[in-house]
């Protein structure tokens, strides 16, 4: 249905919730290397509990990978605090790539910039800096079914 894509993800346990949202939802994961961890890691294991043999796992060398593997550009949009784009004034359809960056440094300026139209953000006060990555994929993933969930409940 939909892609969640990590570009660089370093906590394990994020990586596993969010592999496990993944199963739950009918959703791809992409991860984009370098990783922060192992992959077959016990933390990321024991995160995604037993769904992790279910999930559907892309695993990338790079971004140039993936983009090769992945052109359709246009239906890309990337999570980043800079920007003031609210994540619910975009119009989600079946098949997105929802990026995602890395828990210490957010997703690479070099890919932000190659996407200035096409950047989103999760409102907050001005009291936080940033929601964790597991949260923030969650509340992006379920607006995109919310707004195409007669697609979605097919699946059901």
């Amino acid at each position: 249905m939909f892609n969640i894509v990590l570009v660089t993800p370093q906590i394990p346990n994020n990586t596993g919730t969010i592999g496990r949202l993944c199963v739950n939802t009918g959703s791809t994961l992409h991860l984009i290397k370098p990783l922060g961890f192992d992959i077959d890691e016990k933390a990321v294991r024991r995160a995604g509990l037993d769904y992790w043999h279910k999930l559907d796992l892309h695993v990338w060398e790079n971004f140039e990978e993936f983009l090769k593997a992945n052109p359709c550009t246009e239906r890309f949009f990337m999570a980043t605090t800079k920007t003031d784009r609210p994540y619910f004034d975009i119009e989600f359809q079946e098949g997105d790539f929802l990026f995602f960056g890395s828990e210490t440094s957010g997703i690479p300026i070099e890919i932000l910039d190659a996407y200035p139209t096409q950047t989103m953000t999760i409102p907050m006060t001005k009291e936080g800096r940033s929601l964790n990555l597991a949260i923030s994929s969650g509340i992006i993933l379920y607006e995109a079914i919310k707004q195409n969930f007669t697609s979605y409940r097919k699946m059901m």
